[in-house]
């Protein structure tokens, strides 16, 4: 049984390599995403929208640089090319998209999506032992669930 740096089985690891590249390319459509919003949002919401797709986008961006290094910690490479990420993700690029109301909405399903492959991240490092990449998972589901109420919230 190969082992990497860490301690962990490379074949258990190569599995959470592939999801937490999968991860990582949806978080970067993601990303990409909420920029688009916060340079384009108009209307009466203006300040109140452009301020939160900032903090959304700056959390993404902390997020972004931690699952590409975890992916690193394990032995393996992140993608890191914009081909590779929109081959990947299953988060489509936001163009052209005016309304308020559906920046908001997009960028809920957005998080639901980036939510569903976190929870399968965290079951398949739960089931290989790797305590890290289930910790940084359960941080990121707790952080996500509390954005999507409140969006949720904000569309009622």
């Amino acid at each position: 049984m190969k082992m990497n740096d860490i301690g962990l089985e490379i074949k258990e690891s190569k599995v959470l390599v592939e999801k937490l590249n999968d991860l990582l390319a949806n978080y970067q459509v993601y990303y990409q995403n909420l920029r688009n919003f916060h340079w384009n949002v108009t209307g009466p919401n203006f300040f109140e929208l452009h301020a939160k797709f900032e903090e959304l986008y700056n959390a993404a961006n902390l997020a972004i640089d931690e699952t590409a290094e975890r992916i690193l910690t394990l032995g393996a490479r992140p993608f890191s090319s914009y081909q590779e990420y929109i081959e990947t993700a299953t988060i489509k690029e936001a163009k052209e998209i005016s309304d308020p109301t559906k920046m908001v909405e997009t960028v809920k399903s957005n998080l639901n999506t980036l939510l569903q492959l976190e929870r399968e991240t965290l079951e398949a490092a739960a089931a290989s032992g790797d305590e890290g990449t289930a910790s940084l998972m359960s941080d990121y589901i707790t952080a996500k669930e509390k954005v999507v109420w409140m969006l949720s919230a904000y569309l009622r």
